[in-house]
Parts: structure tokens; sequence; C-alpha cells
């Protein structure tokens, strides 16, 4: 299994020429790039215009999360908004108050914008690009501020991390509980026509150098979805909530033929010592070889069918072909409506049959990540159909 960094790395070797980097960082926009295809959605490029504007060092900054930069007093709602983008896949453009390395706040207009494969139709980046707001400077920060900021700045920053729907119940305690400390949400601060079209060129020159050097690698990427996404595809906000379950699992997509995996966990990687590439698009059952008891794959596929859970112990073979004990826990996944939407399986060593440092047995920790699955894909389901309703009930 690659290590994040190896993966970082790839996000952009195996898309675009060597020289894309370079070219990028010719570019005066303030912007960062980031992959919601790897666990966490971090920040793959960063702009130098960015750094010296934020002033965090480019290796404190790539591998994070955009939410670093986020505070006590970054507006919930903008948060939400920007999540609801990516759940989207859409562009979005909103004003957002954000953190220096140094704790200083300042307002910027962020734009987000995805890229797509023009081959399938998927989503590899999104640019965000943060122009500076610029306005007559307010001294309401004293001192009490300055300390209330270092204690809070951390947990905040902490609490945006999840993506899920679920999350916004925790998003409103937080902003009730800040405003009881006398933390309050700064009013948001409008960008100027001038602010907003420098946003929008820096967009489209970042999209131009994309395309251009996504050319020699026959991987071309556009600004607009040129085709639908491929079968068996994921969108990228359920692809970074999953990425959060620290548990070997993988998500099959019943509904395709050949019954495919569309989703592997990091853990799983590790455990099988296969590349995310090698896994996706392959039948359940590839981790099968000349010891494993078919009648167990028979019991499996009966209860798919049955469209029930099943729990087995089986032999199983990792890439450089050791074998090892698989305790598998198969379970169907609903969405929103009650259908099913996918399986999940999830994978235990057997060796590791034993309770954890939190005193939970393996089928605990199973049971916990089907939980936890299956609220990503509820939530993520649930949100799109609120949001199909909304835009229905606004063309009426």
């Amino acid at each position: 299994m690659e290590s994040q960094l190896g993966l970082i790395e790839k996000s952009f070797n195996t898309r675009y020429s060597p020289w894309v980097r370079e070219a990028l960082e010719e570019l005066p926009h303030n912007f960062t790039i980031t992959d919601p295809t790897i666990s966490g959605h971090p920040i793959v490029f960063a702009s130098p215009g960015f750094l010296k504007m934020s002033g965090f060092r480019r290796d404190q900054v790539i591998g994070n999360n955009g939410r670093m930069f986020q505070g006590p007093k970054t507006n919930r709602k903008t948060v939400m908004e920007i999540r609801e983008a990516i759940r989207e896949e859409r562009a979005v453009q909103v004003s957002l108050w954000n953190y220096r390395k140094d704790g200083t706040p300042f307002w910027m207009l962020f734009q987000m914008s995805p890229v797509f494969s023009k081959e399938d139709g998927r989503v590899i980046h999104f640019i965000g690009v943060q122009v500076p707001i610029l306005r007559n400077k307010r001294s309401t920060d004293d001192g009490a501020d300055a300390a209330w900021n270092e204690i809070v700045f951390g947990s905040c920053r902490r609490e945006v991390c999840s993506d899920s729907l679920v999350e916004l119940g925790r998003v409103v305690a937080l902003d009730a509980y800040t405003k009881c400390r006398g933390v309050e949400t700064e009013e948001p601060c409008e960008a100027n026509d001038l602010e907003k079209q420098s946003a929008a060129t820096a967009i489209n020159s970042i999209l131009s150098v994309l395309t251009l050097y996504s050319e020699p690698t026959g991987r071309l990427v556009c600004g607009k979805r040129c085709s639908s996404p491929a079968a068996g595809h994921i969108n990228s906000s359920l692809n970074i909530a999953l990425g959060r379950i620290n548990q070997s699992f993988v998500l099959i997509d019943p509904h395709l033929p050949s019954m495919p995996i569309v989703y592997a966990s990091d853990a799983f990687l590790k455990l099988t010592g296969y590349d995310r590439h090698e896994v996706l698009g392959c039948n359940w059952r590839f981790l099968s070889g000349v010891g494993t008891d078919s009648s167990v794959l028979n019991q499996i596929q009966q209860s798919i069918q049955a469209e029930q859970a099943c729990t087995v112990c089986f032999l199983n073979y990792r890439k450089d072909n050791s074998t090892f004990w698989n305790l598998l826990h198969m379970s169907p996944v609903r969405n929103a409506t009650g259908k099913i939407a996918y399986f999940v399986g999830v994978q235990m060593e057997e060796k590791c049959n034993s309770q954890d440092r939190r005193g939970l047995s393996p089928e605990t920790r199973q049971l916990s990540a089907v939980g936890a699955v299956k609220v990503a894909v509820r939530s993520l389901s649930m949100g799109a159909s609120c949001s199909k309703s909304s835009d229905r009930f606004n063309t009426l």
C-alpha cells in the first residue's frame, strides 16, 4: 500500500506532465488544489502566493485538509455551504473568515471549482482560489479575544472535520457554545465586483494550465463534466466520508454486473497489500484462491441475493500470495429511501480475534464500521433528495 505522500505525488504525476507544477507556480494567484479521491480530501498543491498569504510552509499545508485555516469565528453555515458544493460536485463562491498561521484572521473571497476527467466524468480535483477582501481595519480584538482565539482555535478546526450532513447538529451546538463564551461569528463581508472577477479569472487560468498539461498523458481534464460518471462511480463527498472510517472494508455495488468493488478503505489496502486502483472494479471474490472454501463463497452469495447480513471466516490471499484467515461481515446498505444501494464487507484478520484496547470485540468493531458506512450513505442520499426537492420547488 502506498503512503499518503505517495498518493499525493501520484495525484499529479499520473494525470499531468512533469512540468505542471512549475507552470502552476508561475501563476500569480492564491490557490490550492485538493484531491477528493484520497482519504481526508488533502491539499495536493499550494501556490507560492497562497503560502505567502497564509504564512504556512509548503510542508505544513500539503497533505492537510483546507479546514486547517478555519477558526473560532469562521461562519459554520458558510462551511456547510462549501461541503454541500463538494457533495454536489459543483462550483461555489463565498466570503470566508479564515486565519493565518500566526492566528490573525482575515476575510477572503473563496471560489471553488471541480476538475473533471474528460474520459469518465469523475471529479479528480477541486481548485480553491482565495482572494483577500479589502476593507477598513476594525480594532475589535483585545488581549482577551487573542487569548480565547488561542484556546478555541484548535478545537474549532477539529470540530469541522466531518463532511457528513448528520454533523449539522454538532455545528449548531458549537455555535451556541461559542456565543455563550462571547465569541461571535463575524458578519459576512461582501467582496466587490473586482475581487469576484479576479477569482473567476484565476479559476480559468488554473483550469487552462491543468487542461494543457493533461494532454501529453492522454488523460484529459476539463472544467465542466464532459460525460456522465462511469458506472460504479461514487461521488466525492461519499468518498471523503468513507475515508474517515478507520476499518478494513470495501463497498460493493450489487446493481452492476459481477458486483464490483467501488470503494476500498486504506485499512483494507494495508491488510491485503494491494493499491486502490488494483482493487476498484474487481469482484468481491478476488481475494480467493486455491485454498478458499467454495461453500463459504456460496454462502456469501446467497446472503447477498437474500439481501441479508452474514458473518464467515475463510482463507484469503494477499497480493504477495501469502494467506490469512479473513473474518468477514457482509451487510446490505440502504439509502434514504430504504432501497439497497451497496453491500459493505468488513474484513478482520482472524489472529486479531480478540478485544482491542477499548475492550471491543471484533464483532462489535465490525458492526461499528457497518453503522458508520450506513450513516454516511443515508445522510448523503438524504441530502441529495433534499437538494432535488428544493430545486423542483424553486422552479414552481
